[in-house]
């Protein structure tokens, strides 16, 4: 390693590295070559009647006797080895194939065998031209019985650092992502979580958007480690744990983020799946490093994210035993986290968004004694998530906040980054100067709904037929008081729908009995339109129909909305039954609920289909305006059935 000092002007120092995997190639190439490559054509073993034939022809120019080995060493002529050709498997015309290192050929003999009165006798009875050379030597051995011993074993040796140095890069070794230190397959034990100083931490709650509720709970955890003794002063005790439970893409990574740009604490952030390996025993002894890191540090907070990947409840694996790695790792965690151990100051934040799987045990006060839900944002806080994803963006004069705020129920807020960045990039496809409320209207479609198939082969009749679906769900909901109020209506295909009609709905926390019984009126409102239309039935209102089913069946199942089951209900929050096939109730209260489930459906069909009729008109009016625009809005509607109703209508 080398060093450049850095003087007045030069930013730095600049280190330049050795690596040693290139040592370790070229020793492990220059073995090989010294085991393989010994020219070209090896030497031949011959009989000493053939050396003697070749001495008395005068070919031989030197040979070599090992005593020891009773061995001896022969090098022809170069000029004379045409005619040996046949002893290396060739011709005389083919010299290529010839030896081009001596020695040529090799012989054995006996003990008694004495090489300087044989060869001495030969010699005399050359001429001097012909005579040869002739050498005795003892071979000791040293060198080849030190390559011969331990060459090999060598090679496998640099082989085995060279593979396992390669392992420990991607396994907490050395330029490991866990910086483990020297060792490489040794450290595979060593956490691969990653602290993070405040310098690098960028994020704040300034930056958190919305999240009301959750943001308050977390900054709390941070005023526990910046003044624990407010709190331990009354005889308090700080939280262990706080986990972050909500639907995927509401920022519950993100909250953990401003916790570590806001706490003047070490930040350890270690993903759930980092834990579990192929090794046995390796997660668990990463929770054991994990921790006696955070003890040295605290007061600090450890973030696992994606916690179900090793919190998942033990005994309902299936397909592991009992002795299943993941619930190692899980109980060593639960060791830890409240154990015989003290962990004065290690405050644990998780996050998930499949709490019904966890383990009970990890749930209970002690551990994780906060639970803070991130659920969805509402109008309010979807109109902050906006600002904050807008600030880089050019909006043009037309942009209306407020309106795609409503006009974006359900979304998260990883789904409205989502929408900013699509309706810049849909701008930029059109060499627009300013994103304008049209770009964020086609991102928000494209998002839901998919890639328009403009191009997507339908015939007229199918057209027909799909217009006059889409129109019986808009004129159906906009005639009842408690459906969801219409936006748009569209027959142009997008992914694998061929129409859609979209809505805004109003953001209620509780449904009653007759919202639900209007919005399956708007849902079947679509078969029956195209029936009426068509007089036949199509395929198109197979998700229609699995919606409208689940409803019925919810009503009458889960929330008690029908008089003959009562007020009974069959959902199973918890998850305990598990993989039990028994049903909780009777064959006879089975069929009354198909009966009752049935009965919903039968009154929101003719409900439907009496409103379509009464405004018949209207309804045909609407589906032949979509046949021509294919795209109409709520301006349309009111223009064909005036405005929106507002008052409920009567029905059993």
């Amino acid at each position: 390693m080398a060093k450049k000092n850095s003087g007045p002007g030069k930013k730095g120092t600049k280190i330049i590295r050795f690596n040693l995997s290139w040592l370790y190639l070229l020793l492990l190439g220059g073995l090989i070559w010294m085991f393989f490559n010994n020219g070209s054509v090896p030497a031949q073993k011959v009989e000493l009647e053939d050396v003697e034939t070749a001495i008395l022809a005068g070919d031989v120019q030197k040979i070599e006797f090992i005593r020891n080995d009773k061995q001896g060493l022969v090098t022809l002529k170069p000029d004379r080895l045409g005619k040996y050709a046949s002893y290396f498997g060739t011709d005389s015309t083919n010299l290529e194939k010839l030896p081009r290192k001596s020695p040529h050929f090799t012989f054995l003999v006996s003990d008694s065998f004495n090489p300087e009165q044989t060869f001495m006798a030969l010699n005399d009875q050359l001429a001097p031209e012909d005579k040869f050379k002739l050498v005795i030597s003892n071979n000791d051995h040293i060198w080849g019985n030190v390559l011969e011993w331990i060459g090999f074993p060598l090679i496998l040796i640099l082989m085995w650092i060279f593979f396992f140095r390669m392992m420990g890069k991607g396994m907490g070794g050395p330029g490991g992502p866990g910086g483990g230190g020297p060792g490489g397959i040794f450290s595979v034990g060593k956490t691969t979580g990653k602290l993070a100083d405040k310098k690098d931490q960028k994020v704040t709650f300034k930056d958190v958007a919305g999240l009301y509720g959750a943001k308050d709970e977390v900054m709390e955890v941070v005023d526990f480690l910046k003044n624990p003794k407010k709190y331990t002063s009354l005889g308090g005790k700080i939280p262990k744990g706080v986990l972050l439970v909500g639907p995927p893409g509401t920022g519950k990574t993100m909250l953990a983020k401003a916790v570590a740009g806001e706490a003047n604490v070490p930040f350890f952030s270690i993903s759930g799946s980092d834990f579990v390996e192929m090794f046995v025993g390796v997660g668990a002894s990463r929770v054991r490093d994990l921790f006696r890191q955070a003890k040295e540090k605290a007061p600090c907070i450890v973030f696992i994210d994606e916690i179900d990947a090793v919190g998942r409840a033990r005994g309902k694996n299936v397909g592991f035993s009992s002795n299943d790695e993941r619930e190692n790792t899980l109980n060593q965690l639960l060791t830890e986290m409240d154990g015989f151990g003290s962990n004065s100051g290690v405050i644990v934040m998780a996050a998930t968004n499949r709490a019904d799987i966890l383990d009970k045990a990890l749930m209970r006060a002690g551990r994780f004694d906060r639970q803070i839900h991130v659920d969805l944002p509402d109008l309010n806080e979807r109109k902050e998530i906006f600002e904050v994803h807008l600030k880089n963006i050019k909006c043009g004069q037309d942009f209306d906040m407020d309106f795609l705020a409503k006009h974006t129920p359900g979304f998260s807020g990883a789904d409205i980054a989502n929408v900013c960045n699509e309706a810049a990039l849909t701008a930029a496809r059109a060499d627009k100067k300013t994103v304008q409320k049209q770009d964020f209207l086609d991102a928000v479609d494209r998002i839901i709904g998919g890639l328009e198939k403009k191009n997507k082969i339908i015939t007229e009749e199918e057209k027909r037929s799909i217009a006059h679906h889409e129109a019986g769900h808009a004129t159906v909901s906009w005639l009842l008081p408690h459906a969801h109020p219409l936006f748009k209506v569209t027959i142009v295909p997008r992914g694998s729908a061929l129409g859609a009609a979209w809505y805004l709905p109003e953001e209620h926390v509780l449904m009653t009995k007759e919202q639900m019984y209007d919005e399956m009126c708007s849902l079947i409102a679509g078969r029956v339109g195209e029936e009426m239309a068509t007089g036949t039935l199509s395929s198109g209102a197979l998700n229609d129909l699995e919606r409208l089913t689940k409803m019925a069946y919810g009503m009458v199942t889960y929330y008690g909305m029908s008089s003959k089951v009562g007020n009974l209900s069959f959902y199973d929050s918890t998850g305990s039954r598990g993989y039990d096939l028994t049903k909780p109730y009777s064959e006879k209260t089975a069929e009354l609920m198909d009966q009752e489930a049935r009965r919903i459906v039968d009154e929101v069909y003719n409900t439907s289909k009496q409103l379509l009729e009464e405004h018949k008109e209207g309804f045909l009016t609407l589906a032949a305006r979509l046949q021509e625009k294919e795209v109409i809005f709520a301006d349309d509607m009111e223009e064909i059935f005036g405005p929106k109703v507002g008052e409920p209508v009567s029905h059993s």
